[in-house]
């Protein structure tokens, strides 16, 4: 710590995203290096064309779009549909292109999976990539114009040995993830990220900067705070074990008190919310979506790797579709599509709630 000169403290010891990863490369000497901003053995590349710089780059890039979208006539439709059906914002076409050019700019990224693409996307000038990355480049678009807290979330495999990139290579199980997260943008934005077997950390954007600055190192999930988060609205559709369930958590609980309701709509914003406060976030499957609505492959997995190593509960089971849905329970099942959905358990049963 350093002095203003008028006695008041100035914090010099400040950790960026770029140096966290480096020290994170030196705890764990059998890292490669790709991922993180270490050149090794194995990889002598320059930090700017690794991977997590072409991530925090993409970031950083949709947060100033997104503080400007007002400004430079950026909010509205743009006038398509995504591969889900999903009408696409003029910031999600932005953000979507942002994000691919900054994977393939990596030089690491062998492939990608984008909510807003029909298909896989093979950057095949990426020669010795070891990563397959999926992603939503911003998740709760349709809140946009109204200003509420949208997020980026993506998920990130690594290839077998030998492989140059194939689409089996990013149906894998959650439970294969090596690195997952997402960032809110907000009143600020705000990064988490997680790595396999690894602690959940949050980082800030110091727009004057231009760094993501570590002020939520080694992020666990409360469990004293009793909130649950569903969109209630659709309680009409509901299956009667999930409506029994939420009617549930309104009598009172073993304190005495009954659960609160935080809704915002925004499943970044909810999840992070959950994240700080703890409680409950759930997306249930119902009659008009009877497998779930959240995607498999760059929702509900990477939520729940963060979750899971902010809570250390166990996991999942196997994905086969790239845009399977599905709800963040735990790694959730893969499908045989890209946007595919999950909303039953392995005996076919409705899994109503999701407790994070």
């Amino acid at each position: 710590m350093a002095e203003n000169g008028n006695g008041e403290k100035v914090n010099t010891n400040i950790v960026t995203l770029t140096r966290f990863l480096n020290e994170e490369q030196v705890k764990h000497k059998e890292a490669s290096g790709d991922f993180t901003c270490v050149p090794s053995p194995r990889s002598q590349l320059t930090a700017q064309f690794l991977l997590c710089h072409a991530l925090q780059f993409s970031f950083k890039s949709i947060a100033y779009y997104i503080r400007r979208a007002t400004l430079v006539n950026l909010t509205g439709l743009a006038g398509s549909s995504n591969s889900t059906g999903d009408d696409q914002k003029k910031l999600d076409v932005i953000s979507n292109d942002l994000f691919i050019e900054a994977m393939r700019s990596s030089g690491k990224c062998a492939l990608l999976v984008s909510e807003e693409e029909d298909e896989i996307i093979y950057f095949k000038n990426a020669e010795g990539a070891r990563y397959a990355v999926a992603c939503d480049p911003i998740d709760g678009s349709s809140n946009l114009d109204a200003g509420v807290s949208v997020g980026t979330i993506f998920a990130v495999h690594k290839l077998p040995e030998g492989s140059t990139g194939t689409k089996e290579d990013i149906l894998k199980p959650g439970t294969e993830l090596v690195a997952a997260g997402f960032t809110m943008y907000g009143a600020s934005a705000q990064l988490v990220l997680t790595m396999k077997d690894s602690s959940v950390n949050g980082f800030t954007l110091d727009n004057g900067i231009g760094e993501f600055i570590l002020t939520h190192p080694n992020m666990r999930i409360p469990r004293a705070r009793a909130i649950y988060s569903v969109n209630e609205g659709n309680s009409l559709y509901w299956q009667k074990p999930t409506v029994d369930y939420f009617n549930s958590l309104k009598t009172a609980q073993a304190d005495g008190k009954p659960y609160s309701s935080r809704y915002i709509g925004s499943m970044v914003a909810d999840a992070y919310r959950t994240l700080l406060y703890g409680g409950i976030f759930a997306y249930p499957a119902d009659k008009k979506s009877p497998k779930g609505k959240l995607r498999i492959l760059y929702e509900c997995a990477p939520m729940a790797l963060v979750f899971e190593n902010g809570d250390r509960r166990p996991g999942p089971r196997q994905q086969h579709e790239a845009h399977a849905r599905g709800r963040p329970r735990a790694h959730p099942r893969p499908r045989r599509h890209l946007h595919g959905q999950l909303g039953r358990d392995r005996k076919g049963q409705a899994v109503p709630q999701v407790e994070l």
